[in-house]
């Protein structure tokens, strides 16, 4: 099967056309010009406000022409993340497309399901000429995986509408009425470079197969971080070697959990048998402690000759392995009122050291402002410990849940009636940009849903075909409901 035949085909040719146009966050100019494109070619209403955010209007069918307009919402941009050893140029090619049964995943590179389905989703309905619905405001946001830039600095003028549908989730039996804010914590620090007094061999250390995936969402699954698991290695090592830091590449995307990190060493010739024993010993509890987990982790080791060159003073590699290591990662507390949901969490999502540099980029998350404080001034307090300069930036807020809310009622009256269960009803530990557009449109009414989407913001991502056609006829019912 090609996705050509997949059904519904007019939002997986549309998810098609999206996935050809290169469409990374901050560099949005060909999506923005692909999607006026599209709404003029439909002769509709198209806009872009000054930010970048396409609004598309489409008046009601089908005899919901006199009902209240709908807000629709998704994000033009998606992770661009690959394998080490997929070759692929993101700003020149589409995503390569396969269906394995049935999801529908791309060749070593992640998919752009985020939100690409949404996207696609709203796309359809904007070209049809016989499915019943209301008045649509479609609302296409730019820059949400690296700030929220597009929800940030929305124009509410644009919209009239008083309740918003969000397709940006990834589990097709919720229905999400609150998310996490977050917070950016980035460092630098300038470390002394020093000549090596001895002959030392230079090694090349690699983390990698770990599974990786949204730091939000995948926060609570013990999953691998390869900044962490790099870190404890060289910890580790620093007891019974002789060596030097030279080199640190960890992690990838603010917003994912790492799953490859590389590090040069100059190891002391001396100390050549104790290195690889010692190594080899600690990767192997390692490796013993995830294998339910991480099956596929790699912690390997390799030698390139003779070390040369200026290497990190013994007392700044010290002063970072250490704050390294004492550095929170992973759920910070869980909600005391939602039961299963993350409250506060901080992951560790980049981390990189050369030429005296030393930086750091990892990313807090709440629901409660409070918390999100308290989790983003641990972080920023180990840091300064070690003389590093700490930016805080990108603060955006949470959304609060609403259980009274008219669209949750009558949304979860609908699932029980078509799917014959209950719906989850649930708030999620992701930056949904509902938060943010709450700031915007006070009285507007919203919710969040979507297909199942696995892997998110990795190159294993996935979306299941049959659980699309499952939220493509739940929206369509949804929007009948809606007059």
């Amino acid at each position: 099967m090609t996705i050509n035949e997949i059904e519904p085909k007019a939002l997986w040719k549309h998810f098609a056309d999206l996935n050809a146009v290169p469409r990374p966050s901050k560099k949005e100019e060909r999506v923005i010009q692909f999607m006026v494109d599209f709404g003029n070619g439909l002769g509709l209403q198209t806009d872009v406000d000054a930010i970048g955010n396409v609004i598309v209007k489409k008046g009601g069918q089908a005899g919901l022409e006199n009902a209240a307009p709908i807000i629709m919402q998704s994000h033009l941009d998606m992770v661009h993340q690959k394998n080490n050893d997929t070759v692929f140029n993101f700003d020149k090619q589409g995503i390569d497309m396969f269906v394995d049964g049935d999801w529908l995943k791309a060749k070593g590179t992640t998919l752009g399901a985020d939100n690409g389905i949404g996207v696609a989703t709203i796309m359809a309905l904007l070209s049809s000429t016989d499915i019943p619905h209301p008045p649509i405001e479609a609302m296409f946001t730019i820059d949400e995986e690296t700030g929220m830039t597009g929800a940030m600095q929305l124009d509410p003028s644009f919209y009239t509408g008083k309740t918003l549908l969000n397709l940006d989730t990834e589990d097709d039996d919720e229905l999400s009425i609150g998310c996490a804010g977050g917070i950016d914590t980035n460092t630098t620090y300038d470390y002394a470079l020093v000549e090596m007094e001895r002959e030392h061999l230079s090694y090349k250390l690699t983390v990698n197969g770990l599974n990786g995936g949204h730091s939000g969402m995948d926060i609570d699954k013990g999953l691998g971080n390869a900044n962490k698991l790099m870190n404890r290695v060289l910890y580790h090592l620093r007891s019974f070697v002789d060596m030097h830091l030279v080199e640190f590449d960890g992690g990838s995307l603010r917003n994912a959990i790492p799953r490859e990190a590389t590090v040069s060493l100059a190891v002391l010739k001396d100390d050549k048998g104790s290195f690889e024993t010692e190594f080899n010993k600690v990767a192997e509890i390692m490796k013993t402690e995830f294998k339910t987990v991480e099956p596929k982790l790699n912690i390997s080791f390799a030698e390139n000759g003779v070390a040369s060159g200026k290497v990190m003073s013994t007392a700044d590699f010290v002063k970072i392995t250490n704050t390294i290591y004492a550095l929170h990662n992973g759920v910070f507390r869980m909600s005391p009122d939602i039961a299963g949901l993350v409250e506060t969490s901080s992951s560790l999502a980049r981390v990189i050291v050369k030429d005296g540099k030393f930086i750091t980029q990892s990313l807090q998350r709440s629901s409660v402002e409070s918390t999100k404080d308290d989790v983003a001034n641990t972080i920023r307090a180990s840091f300064e410990n070690m003389d590093c300069a700490v930016v805080q930036a990108g603060d955006y807020p949470g959304w609060q849940p609403n259980r009274d809310s008219k669209i949750l009622n009558v949304m979860a009256d609908l699932y029980r009636e078509m799917f014959k269960e209950e719906p989850q009803i649930k708030a999620c530990h992701a930056g949904l940009e509902c938060g943010i557009l709450g700031k915007h449109l006070p009285d507007v009414d919203m919710i969040s849903f979507g297909p199942n989407i696995r892997g998110a913001h990795s190159p294993d991502e996935k979306v299941q075909i049959s659980s699309v056609l499952k939220f493509w006829s739940y929206l369509l019912a949804t929007l009948t409901k809606l007059n």
